[in-house]
């Protein structure tokens, strides 16, 4: 990538108010690294489990970044606005993924990269002004892998895909991460790609990747679906039945799937990634219509959406004053009706 832009101040200015900051490191997971990862940090806004609760992302030099923009699709590749350069590479390094988790294994609360606000923070979804929480699909608890996307990925909701006959859902390509460890919130870490399913949702393909941590204890055992079926065997099958059921208790139908349900292999899975790298990239270059998805970023130099880190502060202070303003009116509300 190229350089990055002068340094800017994290300093906040004593704000006051609900609003709650807390810093953490967002480093990769794993016993024993395989492999070092990028180090970024996540600083959180607001009251967890609140429609004001955000959660921003910064990278090594402290400076504000979209996870939807800024961090690398690939792992360790050396990149312009998202292109790897030409070099040798092997199977193995063509096939590691920088992942977003957004919800945790056996977590309820459904966690997603905010795709229309600036910079792109993870919040907690809002339908008909509840906070949204998945309901418990039998014998589980909650979601049942590490839950997340990747970043520099998006599926075009203008764009039919060949294979399913439906058009994207506009959200970057959802990650179900199967290894042994209970992620958080946040994390950036290095998966593998094994397979991936088709699952239609109202119409609009909505992919969901089959991964696992490099730095999972089991990783060396994986290289595609097959090995899931072989080393975690009922994990595909229950897959298919949680996003076949996950809303039925909303009130909802069952979902359905394209292929019948079938998960595709590795290679199928790569080929969906880099259709929807390119989505992606068209939509950073302003090449198609993006509706209302922010684009804002601080490393894709080249694209029109692209801000000075002092412009990525002053966004986040906006946002986080708004979120301040809204927290305390609900609290009001609140306490009016004497909750």
């Amino acid at each position: 990538m190229r350089a990055l832009l002068p340094l800017l101040r994290s300093a906040w200015g004593g704000r006051t108010g609900a609003l709650v900051v807390r810093l953490r490191e967002g480093a990769a997971a794993g016993p024993g690294p395989r492999r070092a990862m990028a180090s970024y940090r996540t600083e959180e806004r607001g009251q967890p489990h609140s429609p004001g609760y955000r959660l921003f992302f910064k990278n090594e030099a402290g400076h504000y970044i979209s996870p939807f923009h800024d961090i690398p699709l690939k792992v360790e590749s050396k990149e312009e606005n998202g292109i790897p350069t030409k070099r040798a590479r092997n199977d193995e390094s063509e096939n590691l993924f920088n992942m977003v988790v957004e919800v945790p294994r056996w977590t309820n609360a459904k966690m997603e990269i905010a795709t229309q606000e600036p910079l792109n923070p993870i919040k907690q979804d809002v339908k008909d002004g509840k906070l949204r929480y998945v309901a418990n699909i039998f014998p589980h608890k909650g979601y049942i892998w590490n839950y997340g996307a990747l970043p520099q990925t998006w599926e075009d909701p203008h764009r039919n895909d060949k294979s399913t006959d439906c058009c994207g859902d506009n959200d970057p390509i959802d990650v179900c991460e199967i290894g042994s460890k209970v992620l958080s919130r946040g994390e950036v870490i290095c998966v593998k790609i094994l397979g991936i399913l088709a699952l239609i949702d109202q119409g609009e393909t909505d992919w969901k990747l089959i991964a696992i941590n490099v730095n999972d204890p089991e990783a060396s055992k994986f290289h595609d679906i097959d090995d899931v079926r072989k080393y975690k065997p009922g994990y595909l099958e229950a897959t298919l039945n949680w996003f076949r059921f996950y809303k039925v208790p909303e009130g909802k139908p069952e979902n359905h799937f394209a292929f019948n349900g079938e998960f595709k292999n590795k290679a199928f899975a790569l080929e969906v990634i880099k259709s929807t790298h390119e989505c992606w990239k068209a939509l950073l270059m302003k090449q198609c219509d993006g509706g209302a998805i922010s684009c804002t970023n601080v490393q894709i130099c080249d694209s029109p959406y692209h801000c000075a880190q002092e412009k990525a502060r002053s966004l986040v202070e906006s946002v986080s004053s708004s979120i301040s303003k809204e927290s305390q009116e609900e609290e009001q509300v609140w306490h009016f009706l004497g909750k």
